[in-house]
């Protein structure tokens, strides 16, 4: 039997007001100063601008994280993660056999033009 999914809401007034694009990681290290362990990457979104995000994705090795393609919602505004602060959200889904919170990378399947909108 299925679960039951979340209330059907207008798409207009739920994902359609958010901005999702593809971006591609140009930077990646590992930060020290959040609780958790965690990246910092440097994403450039094309025409929308390079952005700074801080993400649970540590599962993955650096050299596997930079240059990948990434989803990233835009217009979220700014998150506080300890004592720093992300600037967009990267897209991610709970690592298999991960601690709450470690993600893998939601990620275009082609090698998509960055700045590309998600519809």
């Amino acid at each position: 039997m299925a679960k039951k999914i979340k209330e059907v809401c207008d798409f207009g007034e739920s994902f359609g007001k958010l901005d999702i694009r593809v971006g591609r990681i140009i930077e990646a290290e590992l930060e020290t100063a959040t609780p958790k362990r965690t990246y910092k990457m440097t994403v450039d979104f094309g025409a929308y601008g390079v952005k700074v995000s801080y993400g649970r994705f540590t599962r993955h090795p650096l050299e596997d994280v930079k240059d990948r393609l990434v989803l990233g919602v835009l217009n979220l505004g700014e998150k506080s993660m300890g004592p720093v602060v992300s600037e967009v959200l990267i897209l991610g889904i709970q690592y298999p056999g991960g601690d709450s919170g470690e993600a893998t990378f939601v990620s275009p399947a082609a090698d998509c033009r960055i700045g590309s909108r998600l519809f």
